[in-house]
C-alpha cells in the first residue's frame, strides 16, 4: 500500500521553524493500528489522517496521533490541516485578501476554524476550541515543581500566579515561572516527573512567563511532554489555549477581549509564535481562540505493509 502525505512547519511563517506536521490525506479507511505505527515512523510531535467529513456541517474527519498515542484534539495539528485542507479549495483572485471557514471533525468534537487568505493562498488559521478551559489546582507544592523542571524554588510561581491544570480538550500542568531566563534553564527531571505526574490527568508539563524576548510577542513557553513520546515541542496549539483559559481567569475582568502572542521553539532552534484570544463575558471566560501561520515543506508516498 502506497499512502501519498505532505508535511508542513506550522505556527511559522518559514520553513524549518515552528512545529512539523505530518498530514496523510484520504486515510480514513486505515486501522487504528497502522495509523498509530505511521504516526511513529514519522516521528513528528503529531500527524494526521483525514477522511471524509461524518456530520453535514463538517469539512473532514481528522485523527490525530503523537509518535506514541492517539490524543482527542492538538493546536498545531488543527491548524496546520485548515490551511493544508484550505490550499485544496478554489482559490481566490490571485491578491485577493479573505477568509474561508472550516470545521474539523476530532476526537474532542468538531473545531470550527477560520482560515485567511492572502495573495490567494492560505496563510492563517484560527481555531476556537470546541471545550472551554477546565481547570484543577496543582497538588504539587512549589519545591516539588521546581524540582521536576529543574530550577530553585524562587523561580516558580511568582505571587499571584500559582500552577494549576488547566484543558481545552487536551490538560497541562502550567508552572509560572518568573523570568524569561528561568525558561530557558528549565529541564525537566523524569524521574521527579515518573514520581510526580506520570500516569495522572495533567502530565504535560507547561512551563511559561509574562515576558518575552522577541518584540512580537508577550509570553515565552516550553512545553514537554514524554508521556506522549515528545521530549519537549516546538510549539504547542492545545497548550495555548490552555494558557489562554488560565491567564483570561487571572485577569479576572467582567467583560472584554484579551489577547497574547506565545513564543515557543527557541531553545530548540524552531521558532514559533502563537496568537491566543479569550473573551470575557458575565466575569466568566466564553470563548478561547488558537491561531499561527504554516508553510508547507515536503510531500512523498509511504510505502506501508498491506
Amino acid at each position: 500500500m502506497r499512502l501519498p502525505f505532505h508535511t508542513l512547519d506550522v505556527f511559522t511563517t518559514e520553513a524549518f521553524g515552528g512545529n512539523p506536521l505530518g498530514v496523510f490525506p484520504d486515510a480514513a479507511h486505515l486501522p487504528t493500528e497502522i495509523m498509530q505505527r505511521i504516526a511513529g515512523e514519522m516521528n513528528l510531535s503529531e500527524t494526521v489522517f483525514l477522511g471524509p467529513p461524518e456530520t453535514p456541517s463538517g469539512t473532514a474527519r481528522v485523527r490525530i496521533f503523537t509518535p506514541r498515542v492517539e490524543v482527542p484534539f492538538a493546536g498545531h495539528p488543527t491548524v496546520g490541516t485548515a490551511i493544508f485542507l484550505a490550499g485544496r479549495l478554489p482559490r481566490p483572485d490571485a491578491g485577493a485578501r479573505g477568509d474561508v471557514r472550516l470545521v474539523l471533525e476530532e476526537n474532542v468534537g468538531p473545531v470550527p476554524v477560520e482560515v485567511r487568505f492572502e495573495g490567494g493562498r492560505p496563510v492563517f488559521a484560527r481555531f476556537t476550541t470546541a471545550q472551554l478551559s477546565e481547570h484543577r489546582p496543582s497538588p504539587l507544592s512549589g519545591a516539588d515543581l521546581a524540582a521536576m523542571v529543574g530550577l530553585d524554588v524562587p523561580d516558580v510561581c511568582p505571587e499571584g500566579m500559582p500552577a494549576e491544570m488547566v484543558s481545552c480538550g487536551l490538560p497541562y500542568h502550567i508552572i509560572p515561572v518568573r523570568s524569561v531566563d528561568a525558561v530557558r534553564r528549565a529541564a525537566l527531571d523524569l524521574g521527579v516527573w515518573r514520581q510526580l505526574l506520570a500516569g495522572t490527568w495533567a502530565h504535560h508539563v507547561y512551563v511559561m512567563c509574562l515576558d518575552a524576548e522577541g518584540d512580537q510577542a508577550d509570553v515565552r513557553v516550553r512545553m514537554f511532554a514524554p508521556g506522549s513520546g515528545v521530549p519537549e515541542d516546538p510549539a504547542t496549539g492545545s497548550a495555548a489555549a490552555a494558557l489562554g483559559g488560565y491567564l483570561a481567569a487571572l485577569d479576572g475582568r467582567e467583560r472584554g477581549r484579551l489577547s497574547w502572542v506565545a513564543e515557543q521553539g527557541i531553545e530548540m532552534g524552531r521558532p514559533s509564535l502563537l496568537h491566543v484570544e479569550a473573551d470575557r463575558e458575565g466575569g466568566r471566560t466564553t470563548a478561547i481562540r488558537v491561531g499561527g501561520h504554516a508553510v508547507a515543506v515536503s510531500e512523498g508516498t509511504m510505502v506501508v505493509p498491506d
